[in-house]
């Protein structure tokens, strides 16, 4: 008899240089020994010098994929990327009421990492009103945190305020992660808010390099896959701290410029 895989799930965009979105995704699910399948959402033609192109895909065909999967599969976790506009938010939230896929790792998309805007102004309403409240964990960015809450976030009381914040508009836990843009930084401190009001800690040596594409999308898709194995949330979040650590400390020579962390060099323990 064929062992049962565990599943998880990436709803997101694919980025066609390997280095970000549904690719990261897959390439995380992968090096933690869980099958992983992608919803295509959009496809953006970029490189490691840039983004070219875009195109999102029509919603027909996104609520084909919806439907073909919870036809055949039970999905254990997902994790959300890339949803490009208003009426992709509301059709993948449609969805997430419809069907049971098991944990929802919410990845914003919201704001780069260099603080620029994804998302216009209906479409940021409808995340916060139809998928903000459905996340088990969600795992904003800095500039993220500073959109969703409104807070400068200068210091540690305001980003665990800020995570109250998110946790009171709906989201179960709340990875605060840390800002990582300043070169004279000496660490990275990601600030966990579990269900139960309690906050943990988790610390990293800072990296100062150019490689660090697909970061938060690897981060937040390693949390899904443990979360798919029935790890607990503390875990979950500390495995997905640990191998995005890893990956980025011993960087890969792919492309010219602004290059993708290194999947490959966390991924012997996948218990």
């Amino acid at each position: 008899m064929l062992k049962k895989e565990i599943i998880a799930l990436t709803i997101a965009g694919n980025d066609s240089d390997g280095s970000a979105g549904m690719t990261a995704d897959l390439h995380s699910f992968y090096a933690r020994g869980v099958y992983g399948m992608g919803l295509l959402t959009a496809a953006v033609a970029g490189n490691t010098t840039g983004i070219y192109a875009q195109e999102v895909m029509p919603l027909t065909f996104i609520q084909k994929q919806f439907t073909v999967l919870n036809e055949d599969f039970k999905i254990d976790a997902l994790k959300t990327g890339m949803l490009a506009n208003k009426e992709v938010i509301s059709c993948v939230a449609a969805n997430l009421r419809k069907y049971d896929m098991g944990k929802i790792v919410l990845d914003p998309v919201i704001m780069t990492k260099h603080g620029n805007t994804l998302l216009d102004d209906d479409a940021y309403q409808a995340f916060l009103d139809e998928l903000l409240p459905m996340a088990d964990i969600i795992t904003p960015n800095f500039y993220e945190q500073q959109k969703l809450t409104g807070l400068d976030l200068n210091n540690i009381d305001e980003i665990k305020q800020g995570a109250r914040k998110l946790q009171q508009m709906g989201a179960k836990n709340v990875l605060m992660k840390g800002r990582h843009d300043n070169n004279t930084q000496k660490a990275v401190t990601d600030i966990l808010l579990t269900a139960d009001g309690k906050f943990y800690e988790f610390t990293k040596p800072f990296i100062d390099t150019n490689r660090i594409n697909g970061t938060g999308d690897t981060l937040s898709a390693v949390i899904a896959a443990e979360l798919a194995k029935g790890k607990s949330v503390i875990d979950s979040v500390k495995i997905a701290k640990d191998f995005t650590y890893e990956a980025i400390a011993h960087p890969i020579a792919v492309g010219s410029k602004y290059g993708p962390i290194n999947h490959f060099a966390a991924q012997q323990d996948t218990k």
